[in-house]
């Protein structure tokens, strides 16, 4: 699998606090990534500096050998990478068909067909509520919708934050399962997350980050395991 995304000794600081400290990764076509670490390690903003929101300090961030640090986030989505948040925030006065209309305005075509909108809600089995304001939307529909926004933008990279923070054991099961499709057919992935379990049902390859720092990476259940990683938590279950 050929490198589709790589950071090169990425820094990033707000103010004093140094958010990202010369991080360097690859990401391979197809791949599953996933990325742990405690509270304030960096990881939202490594998945920010990857989706343009931020810009890193110094550093560069490669798509397909191509430099895109400089460029803004829109222009990140129109070359196929898309984010969902770890709160979700949907128009809440547009219906769910509405909100993932919006979405593929910023997508790789420009735009999309409604029909082209209600496939993407029927893969992330949201078709029935097309027409239901998202304000009524629940809070694993609300994901739901999030997931479904960053898809219709028909992204080549898919960058999920916390997708699963706050939901029940068995929507966390139905959540898993639905990334689990996306990733069998070929999405690349990177996956923040700290409900353990789901990441290692899904990810090829884990980064574990520290104070901005790259800890450790390789197999997933070894980096779980691994003494670096249980030091930073002190002790505390993962």
């Amino acid at each position: 699998m050929g490198v589709i995304v790589e950071l090169v000794s990425v820094s990033k600081s707000f103010g004093s606090v140094r958010a990202l400290q010369d991080v360097s990764l690859e990401l391979r076509e197809g791949e599953a990534l996933g990325v742990v670490g405690p509270n304030g390690a960096g990881k939202t903003t490594l998945l920010s500096v990857i989706a343009g929101s931020q810009r890193a300090d110094s550093g560069r961030v490669l798509l397909d050998g191509r430099d895109v640090t400089s460029l803004p986030g829109h222009q990140h989505v129109r070359l196929g990478i898309a984010r969902t948040f770890q709160i979700p925030r949907p128009f809440a006065g547009l219906t769910a068909f509405e909100n993932v209309l919006v979405g593929a305005t910023f997508g790789r075509r420009h735009a999309a067909s409604p029909e082209a909108c209600i496939a993407t809600l029927q893969r992330v089995g949201l078709a029935a509520k097309a027409n239901t304001p998202a304000s009524a939307l629940t809070l694993l529909e609300r994901k739901r919708l999030e997931l479904a926004r960053a898809l219709v933008t028909e992204p080549r990279v898919l960058l999920l934050d916390e997708i699963a923070g706050g939901l029940t054991e068995p929507e966390v099961h139905e959540l898993v399962a639905t990334v689990q499709e996306l990733r069998a057919r070929g999405t690349t992935i990177v996956w923040i997350e700290h409900i353990v379990h789901a990441l290692l049902s899904v990810v090829d390859r884990l980064v574990a980050l520290a104070t901005g720092r790259t800890l450790i990476e390789g197999d997933p259940r070894e980096v779980i395991a691994s003494a670096e990683l249980r030091d930073v938590y002190l002790g505390s279950e993962l």
